[in-house]
């Protein structure tokens, strides 16, 4: 790359960041301590209330059901994966879009921060990360549970937390950038509007082989249905080509996100 081309792009970088990403994520640990821990934990129950419902309580109607690999797997393991997957999404997609909604369109926090030396690229990554620590406390908390429950059968298991990890960061980069065009209370209902039916519908609660193969291809689309994917070939050890499939959509997806959530406050609050 020759002088000229690297004088070029170095102010573009300089427009987009600081390399201050720290600074944003102080804040966002503060105002958690400080003030929501509580809604930070409340969250993290919808999946554990959902296993007991559904994994316990209708488990022993069910029995065992075909896992990753054609091994047979008791009902409640069959579906704890699943909803580990979708603790992770929970946590990520929440933080990303009402709390970063009420920043963008109230509270005007991110006028504020891109009137000091962050760029958009800063004020990105760091309020990814940040939903990307309330993915992962979730699903940490979440794999305690199963493990308490004795539904961990394998050491492979503990890869769970990485890859609930890589889940939270693909819907927290995406969900931020979505936010950014939505301007009222009434278009954020269309956030529960998709995650509900995304949730009934990915294979978290029943094989996807009992649908017709062209709404099959509908939920492979979809993004949980990956990471429900990836946790239950994890839980077990299995592995095969759509493991790196898996996980090759969610580095997309957050790459996307990424860019398209930089783009967007640049063009929100740079013009």
């Amino acid at each position: 790359m020759s002088a000229v081309t690297r004088r070029r792009r170095a102010p573009v970088l300089a427009s987009l960041a600081s390399g201050n990403v720290g600074a944003v994520m102080e804040r966002g640990f503060k105002v958690v301590l400080n003030q929501n821990w509580m809604v930070l934990v409340s969250g993290f129950f919808e999946p554990v209330l959902y296993l007991l419902a559904m994994g316990i309580g209708m488990g022993s109607l069910v029995g065992e059901v075909t896992g990753p690999g054609g091994e047979p797997v008791a009902y409640a393991a069959y579906i704890a994966p699943a909803l580990l997957a979708t603790s992770a999404m929970n946590g990520a997609i929440y933080d990303s879009t009402w709390n970063v909604f009420f920043k963008l369109r109230f509270a005007k926090l991110y006028q504020a921060m891109l009137q000091t030396s962050l760029g958009p690229l800063d004020v990105a990554v760091g309020e990814i990360l940040m939903a990307l620590f309330r993915g992962f406390l979730y699903a940490l908390g979440f794999l305690g549970v199963i493990a308490a429950l004795g539904l961990v059968t394998s050491w492979w298991a503990l890869l769970m937390v990485p890859a609930a990890v890589l889940i939270a960061l693909g819907f927290a980069s995406f969900g931020m950038g979505v936010t950014s065009f939505l301007t009222t209370f009434q278009q954020m209902d269309l956030i529960n509007f998709v995650l509900l039916p995304m949730f009934l519908f990915s294979a978290t609660l029943y094989p996807i082989e009992v649908y017709p193969d062209w709404i099959q291809w509908m939920i492979m689309a979809m993004p949980l249905w990956h990471g429900v994917e990836l946790m239950r070939q994890l839980s077990v050890g299995y592995f095969d080509a759509m493991t790196w499939v898996h996980s090759l959509y969610f580095l997309g997806m957050t790459a996307l996100g990424l860019v398209l959530t930089t783009l967007r406050l640049r063009s929100l609050f740079l013009r």
